[in-house]
C-alpha cells in the first residue's frame, strides 16, 4: 500500500525546509493521527521518525506563539495547525492564562492561625536577685 499524498516526498522536504510555515491542514486535518494509524500498513517505515520530527519543530512554534498572543485575538499561523495541534495551542493558552490569573491573584502566603498564638509565659516566684 503506498502512504497517502500528504506524506510525499514534497511534503517532506517543505517542512525539513520550514515545518512551522507549512499548512498541514490542508493536506490532512488529523495529519498526525492518519500517519500513526497508516504506519503498519504501509512499506514506507521513515514515516513514523517523519510524523517525530514535523511535531516536535513545530511544537516549539505552537506553545512559543500561544504563550505570546494575547487571548483575544487568534493568530494568523492557527488556521495552517492541524486538529492536534490546535488542540495543544488552545491547551497551552488556557494554561498560560490560568498561570497570569493566579500570579495576579492576592495573596500568595497565608499564615497558619496556629502560628499566630503566642505561648503565656510563667511568672516566677518572686524577682530574682544575682
Amino acid at each position: 500500500m503506498n502512504p497517502p499524498p500528504c506524506f510525499t516526498q514534497k511534503t517532506r522536504k517543505e517542512i525539513q525546509a520550514d515545518a512551522a510555515c507549512v499548512d498541514l491542514r490542508v493536506r490532512c486535518p488529523y495529519f498526525y493521527e492518519l500517519g500513526c494509524k497508516i504506519v503498519p500498513l504501509v512499506n514506507d517505515k521513515s514515516i513514523g521518525i517523519f510524523l517525530r520530527y514535523a511535531f516536535t519543530s513545530r511544537y516549539k512554534e505552537v506553545l512559543s506563539k500561544s504563550h505570546s498572543s494575547s487571548t483575544m485575538t487568534v493568530p494568523k499561523f492557527v488556521p495552517r495547525l492541524t486538529k492536534e495541534e490546535t488542540r495543544v495551542f488552545e491547551s497551552a493558552r488556557e494554561s498560560m492564562a490560568a498561570f497570569k490569573k493566579w500570579r495576579a491573584g492576592g495573596v500568595r502566603l497565608q499564615k497558619a492561625t496556629i502560628l499566630g498564638r503566642k505561648r503565656k509565659t510563667k511568672l516566677l516566684d518572686g524577682p530574682s536577685t544575682p
